[in-house]
């Protein structure tokens, strides 16, 4: 928590995350987004974002994975991060079966390339040996119980 010195306001900042960001082509662009994924989704197929991804969890609990990391749970509360370019986003599932997840995301766009790409199965079977060893999506899916 941060308090600005020399400020009669009250007002306090957290630092939530905080990655350098690389040289931005001429164009490049921002944008945020509200998700929420239902109880129990699944999320979307694995993709990748055309810049980085850079994200706060509002509510509920996301099972989180990109190409060469351990999968992990992202709380309410918490920050996240994707570098974006060709590293790949394999799963953002909401691991609640009782409440919707809600978070929110500022996403910097590459001009002229779509901000999310969704891998076809030949892509993702050719990228396999890239993924973090031996996961198995059954392993590490199952429901969370209701705190």
């Amino acid at each position: 928590m941060q308090v600005e010195p020399g400020s009669e306001s009250k007002m306090q900042k957290f630092d939530i995350c905080a990655k350098g960001i690389p040289n931005l082509p001429e164009g490049t662009h921002g944008m945020m987004q509200v998700v929420e994924l239902p109880p129990g989704d699944p999320g979307p197929t694995p993709h990748r974002h055309s810049g980085p991804v850079f994200g706060y969890m509002l509510e509920g609990e996301m099972l989180f994975e990109l190409e060469g990391g351990k999968p992990y749970t992202i709380k309410a509360g918490e920050g996240f991060w994707e570098p974006g370019g060709d590293v790949v986003h394999y799963k953002a599932a909401n691991l609640r079966d009782d409440i919707t997840s809600r978070f929110v995301v500022f996403m910097l766009c590459a001009p002229g390339v779509p901000m999310t790409v969704f891998l076809d199965e030949a892509e993702i079977a050719a990228r396999s040996h890239l993924r973090y060893p031996n996961v198995e999506i059954e392993e590490y899916s199952q429901r969370m119980p209701p705190q």
